[in-house]
């Protein structure tokens, strides 16, 4: 292969991945590693015009050093998870499941149901923002953001329980 040929890449791989493999397999020590290490090597090849002792070298470089980065990700997991370790969250049942959708989707109903202003009032305020920050963005006064926000609370309440009279428990 001289440079300005095309270079035939499913040719160099039928050549250069069965070797590329072995070298990979002795050091991970894992064939599914191997062959996913030998795969990205060739993959960044792609595009690369070289003749094919420049990219044998160039293959191992890559793949010498995927290997590498490879084995210091898992390092650091180890350490991390040795310090903090995971453990799986618990799925929740189906019916709580669906007793929790059904909540949000009644959630989000009420707060349609609501004008912009309170709806983003609300909203702003569960995220934590500051009465004077929803003062800026609401645009209205920062002394009036209580006042909005327990009237906005009322409407949120009467509109998800149209039974409920006190809605200050929204901001509860």
């Amino acid at each position: 292969m001289s440079r300005g040929q095309p270079v035939d890449y499913d040719g160099l791989f039928r050549r250069l991945y069965p070797s590329l493999f072995r070298y990979l397999h002795r050091m991970t020590g894992d064939t599914d590693a191997a062959d996913d290490i030998a795969q990205e090597s060739f993959v960044r090849l792609l595009g690369r015009d070289m003749p094919e002792d420049e990219a044998r070298l160039w293959l191992f470089t890559v793949a010498t050093n995927l290997f590498r980065d490879g084995a210091r990700t898992h390092k650091r997991r180890e350490r991390l998870l040795a310090v903090r370790p995971w453990a799986p969250t618990p799925l929740p049942r189906p019916d709580e499941a669906a007793e929790k959708a059904a909540t949000v989707e009644a959630v989000r109903e009420a707060l349609t149901r609501l004008a912009p202003r309170d709806r983003q009032m609300l909203l702003m305020r569960e995220e934590g923002f500051r009465y004077d920050e929803i003062a800026k963005v609401a645009g209205v006064a920062p002394g009036s953001v209580g006042t909005l926000l327990a009237r906005a609370a009322r409407r949120f309440v009467a509109a998800w329980d149209p039974e409920e009279t006190d809605g200050e428990q929204a901001l509860g």
